[in-house]
């Protein structure tokens, strides 16, 4: 399988698309006004404690309080505090693990992490992991040993998936960037008056040097040379095999245009998606889950119905998978198969999402099937997705997705109509102006003729097409 890391940086932001085999599969903006605050550690200030809620809330000297749930606070190395020893006005240092959504604030822990290249730091614990995608046991045993050695005393370690086959060396010199970090963090806290922002998480193109790029990736392309240099000089000390990999695009045509990425990125927000079998899946949100529904569409088969089903099922398996890396989709996902009566095939269309799903960074956990035959499964949900954070509500219908329909705004303007009869007499004929699709449903669907007897004057009809299909306006003419 092929990689390639493609990043297009402006003034004003920084786009970050990772394609597998040539296809889109992950995509990360980060905008230079508004940039993400995950992972950063601040020094807040304890607002408010809410024992009912096992919550507190912390001033970090943004608009929005952190959250931090009480099972996430721990202290000197020990079990989960309580919120009976927590008090306002009291001083504590956390980290972000979610970014603010909608109405919600940023959440936080006091586990704090500080991730370098090889090995994430962990100085609130003390405990050792090794990253899940190294799959031999040899190798991850001999890094658990180095990581022992090398970790400073009272203090956990994870290694990361990069790590595989590096020395001990290479596992010694991160962790000393890292802890030296974490004592001069340490030690502004101490004289830092809260809230206060300590640690502000790298940009988008170190993380992505930093969470991206390792040996299983082909090439990195960036299209500014300020960022082509900074990048290569980390690489010269943290991976200098990997610098050849780096690569400068140098044309004028827009880096997304010229890969055909910008076409892809028009289809993040559409709710239906199309299946090469001709299937379809379509995507709904809710603020407490997303639900995907699966369709045969206008594939028919070759051989079986349930043949079909399975196809159109494993094919639609494998674009969720996608899908939810694409978008960044988080929290609960509700996944309806078309129904499987043989439970080989219910079984297979589970392991296809389970494999693809293994490819993203993103932890997941696939629940199985409910009774009614639903895949419950969750993702973790860490930054605002892509789809919020490209798009906005609109306007018009308030993010329903719907408005109201010509002949609904039709019969609202006879009620308006009606409501007129009954006051008193105004001189002039009645104009109603209205859309286009609207004034057509008046003048083919209404009684007009009963309307203008019971009003007792002339209606005039005109068509807006500057006009949205729920807005009218009733207004007297002269005659």
């Amino acid at each position: 399988m092929t990689k390639t890391i493609i990043a297009n940086i402006v003034p004003e932001e920084t786009r970050m698309a990772l394609l597998e085999n040539g296809e889109l599969m992950e995509l990360s903006v980060e905008r230079t006004e508004s940039s993400n605050i995950v992972g950063n550690i601040y020094l807040g200030k304890i607002k408010n404690v809410l024992p009912g809620m096992q919550a507190v809330f912390v001033d970090i000297g943004r608009d929005k309080n952190a959250f931090l749930y009480t099972g996430d606070i721990f202290h000197a190395h020990l079990s989960p505090m309580t919120d009976e020893v927590l008090t306002e006005g009291q001083d504590i240092l956390i980290q972000i693990i979610k970014d603010a959504i909608g109405n919600k604030g940023p959440r936080a822990t006091t586990h704090l992490t500080l991730p370098g290249r090889y090995v994430v730091l962990m100085p609130t614990v003390d405990y050792i992991g090794i990253s899940r995608r190294i799959g031999s046991e040899e190798e991850r045993e001999r890094l658990k040993l180095l990581a022992e050695k090398v970790r400073p005393a009272g203090m956990g370690i994870i290694v990361r998936t990069v790590a595989e086959g590096k020395t001990e060396e290479d596992l010694s010199k991160d962790i000393k960037y890292l802890s030296d970090l974490w004592s001069t963090l340490a030690s502004r806290a101490k004289r830092s008056r809260a809230p206060i922002l300590l640690y502000r998480d790298v940009n988008l193109i170190i993380r992505i040097v930093r969470d991206y790029l390792s040996a299983d990736v082909d090439h990195f392309i960036l299209d500014n040379q300020d960022a082509y240099d900074r990048v290569c000089d980390l690489l010269t000390f943290s991976g200098p095999e990997l610098i050849p990999k780096v690569v400068l695009y140098k044309d004028k045509t827009d880096i997304f245009f010229h890969y055909g990425l910008d076409t892809a990125l028009e289809k993040i927000s559409q709710r239906v998606v199309w299946l090469k079998c001709g299937g379809y899946i379509v995507i709904d949100k809710t603020e407490a889950l997303t639900v995907i529904d699966v369709n045969t569409g206008k594939f028919v088969g070759n051989t079986n119905l349930s043949e079909t089903v399975l196809k159109t099922n494993i094919e639609a398996a494998v674009e969720i998978a996608r899908q939810l890396r694409l978008r960044d989709i988080g929290g609960i996902i509700i996944i309806d198969f078309i129904d499987m009566d043989k439970e080989e095939h219910k079984k297979s269309i589970l392991n296809a999402l389970e494999e693809q799903l293994k490819r993203d960074r993103t932890k997941s956990n696939v629940l199985g099937l409910t009774a009614l035959g639903l895949v419950e499964m969750t993702r973790k949900k860490a930054r605002q997705n892509i789809e919020n954070l490209l798009y906005a509500d609109c306007h018009y219908c308030q993010g329903r997705g719907r408005i109201q329909s010509p002949e609904t705004v039709a019969i609202r303007i006879c009620r308006e109509l009606r409501k007129l009869a009954g006051r008193p007499r105004v001189q002039g004929n009645l104009l109603i102006q209205s859309s286009p699709r609207v004034a057509q449903v008046l003048e083919k669907q209404v009684d007009l003729l009963k309307l203008r007897q019971g009003l007792a004057r002339k209606l005039i009809i005109e068509s807006n097409p500057a006009m949205h299909d729920e807005v009218f306006s009733i207004v007297y003419q002269d005659d």
